[in-house]
């Protein structure tokens, strides 16, 4: 990657940087706009983009969140690399090419001129219009890497590719797992225990293909991938889950989906041989899922503890294929968490705890600080697990999770 110090000048650096303390104050409203204007000139782009974490402001914060990080290292885009690449894995999958990368541009500037208003003068718009072309560059040389990495791998494709549902399995009361192999009778990329896929659907009566990216929750090298579906319910803050209820009710064996190669950094690091902790809460199960099962058949002797969050046993998916693989292997203890559990539930042979989990009954399960941490689930749930490790001095070069959906923050 070129350093932006030899493409940038100085003072171009100076007044990029001397913004963020005004995207940090007004980051969010800016992406907001940008937003606004780049839909309502380039609708077409609604076919790529999550409208849900639009409307639920998820994915401005992010947006908001990737700009301030640009700006304050505007002088060592290296720094952000890890971040460019988590977002370009996000990107490759769901078909963020190159000539998209100068109509955001084009709107990012206008929206930072309309919040701004006079305080967004034609030297700072001008220094952003630099700086923008120069992080866009960073983007899209890491994203064409990818497309070329996902189409050459054997069994790899660029874009989107068929898929057949092989079988459609009920996992618990909301969450339905699909096994898919490719319409064309050919191989399946190999993919790293953690990483995703999206998934992209014209649903009846929908204006818009809508997209959504699905943990593989099986582990590599059976020759299908399987996803596993929360059917996510309307609430008092959200709509139902437009691809989720499709996917449950209309999608049946036999039928077609189209799919991304797998992507995505939330991986298992299979090179080391330390204790391996996996912490998941409802369906945040589903990469974690892969990475014991891929423990199971490549690294059978590794210590490995798999805890499991959730409401109850009714929606807790894949316990009886957990309870048999803690049976068939010693290296690995596994422990259930019921937030509100039935009596039945607290007869299984696994259950562990009532209530939330905390610092004190992790320490109470896991005796080594050092171990690799992985852990998925709904953000408060993260938020608490990430508080808990960060309080136990768990190094943070062990503390590994996955958002579902734009990345958020869980230090706060």
């Amino acid at each position: 990657m070129s350093t932006t110090k030899t493409l940038l000048s100085k003072k171009t650096i100076e007044i990029i940087q001397s913004t963020v303390p005004v995207l940090e104050q007004f980051g969010e409203q800016i992406t907001k706009r940008f937003y606004q204007l780049m839909f309502s000139n380039h609708p077409e782009l609604l076919n790529i983009f999550n409208h849900a974490h639009q409307k639920q402001g998820r994915q401005p914060k992010a947006l908001a969140a990737s700009v301030y990080a640009a700006a304050k290292h505007i002088d060592n885009l290296e720094a952000i690399l890890p971040f460019v690449k988590q977002i370009g894995h996000k990107h490759r999958s769901l078909g963020v090419k190159k000539e998209h990368y100068p109509i955001v541009g084009k709107y990012l500037l206008l929206a930072i001129k309309d919040v701004l208003g006079d305080a967004a003068t034609d030297e700072v718009i001008e220094a952003w219009r630099e700086a923008y072309g120069v992080i866009a560059d960073v983007f899209i040389q890491v994203e064409e890497e990818m497309y070329r990495e996902a189409e050459g791998k054997a069994g790899g494709w660029k874009d989107f590719r068929r898929f057949t549902v092989q079988k459609k399995v009920k996992e618990s009361d909301v969450i339905t797992s699909f096994y898919l192999v490719p319409e064309d009778g050919g191989a399946v990329s190999d993919f790293l225990p953690g990483q995703y896929v999206s998934v992209k659907v014209n649903v009846p009566g929908e204006t818009y293909t809508h997209i959504r990216q699905y943990s593989l929750s099986d582990a590599p090298g059976k020759g299908y991938y399987r996803i596993s579906v929360k059917k996510e319910a309307a609430t008092d803050t959200q709509p139902a889950g437009i691809v989720s209820n499709y996917l449950h009710d209309h999608i049946q064996e036999g039928d077609v989906l189209e799919l991304s190669a797998p992507a995505g950094d939330f991986t298992l690091d299979m090179t080391k041989e330390t204790p391996v902790v996996l912490i998941s809460g409802g369906i945040g199960i589903t990469p974690l899922l892969s990475m014991v099962n891929t423990l199971a058949m490549n690294q059978p002797q590794r210590k490995v503890t798999f805890i499991h969050a959730a409401i109850n046993g009714s929606v807790h998916a894949f316990d009886s294929h957990m309870t048999h693989l803690a049976k068939e292997h010693e290296s690995l203890s596994y422990y259930i968490c019921y937030q509100s559990p039935s009596e039945m539930d607290r007869q299984k042979p696994h259950f562990a705890k009532e209530g939330l989990i905390n610092l004190e009954w992790i320490q109470s399960v896991v005796q080594d600080p050092q171990a690799d941490f992985y852990f998925c689930g709904p953000v408060p749930f993260m938020k608490t697990v990430y508080h808990a490790l960060k309080e136990w001095e768990v190094a943070k070069e062990n503390i590994h999770y996955e958002f579902f959906g734009p990345a958020g923050d869980l230090t706060k």
